[in-house]
């Protein structure tokens, strides 16, 4: 059964409460009116896409994904940066519906794939992926940057 669709404004107010728990869970200061200005222009200025999970009316879940291009392919891609589902509602097969969600973007958009990361502590997310047809990248290293100024 599909509990997921396309998140639309109408949506802001529970959807920055998901994206609020969510930066919490990354050890972020909560700040839900900012989550609210946050999302409101990534959805107004199609900077994203939203996915939202459901059940009886009430947002669960999410994923958002970030428009990347590569170079020597000459196609899209999707990143998928956030994946968070409300503790509540976890083990119910909402995470495996957002990345569904995620794959048919791709699918639709003629796009070469997604692309994800994830930290080496995420027992979770480690088991999720892989469960769900992505394959790790052992044979490159992630590199950051980090404009301090």
């Amino acid at each position: 059964m599909k509990n997921t669709r396309k998140a639309t404004i109408q949506d802001l107010a529970q959807l920055a409460e998901l994206f609020d728990q969510y930066r919490v869970f990354y050890h972020k200061n909560s700040d839900i009116p900012a989550a609210e200005i946050f999302l409101k222009e990534r959805i107004e200025n199609k900077d994203s896409e939203i996915f939202v999970a459901e059940e009886n009316g009430n947002l669960v879940g999410f994923v958002q994904l970030y428009p990347l291009f590569s170079s020597t392919r000459m196609k899209r891609y999707w990143l998928l940066n956030d994946l968070y589902v409300n503790k509540n509602y976890r083990g119910k097969g909402f995470s495996k519906e957002l990345i569904e969600e995620s794959k048919e973007l791709a699918k639709s958009t003629n796009a070469s794939g997604v692309l994800l990361e994830t930290g080496k502590s995420n027992d979770i997310g480690n088991q999720l992926y892989p469960a769900c047809g992505f394959e790790s990248y052992d044979s490159v290293n992630f590199y950051e940057w980090t404009n301090n100024s």
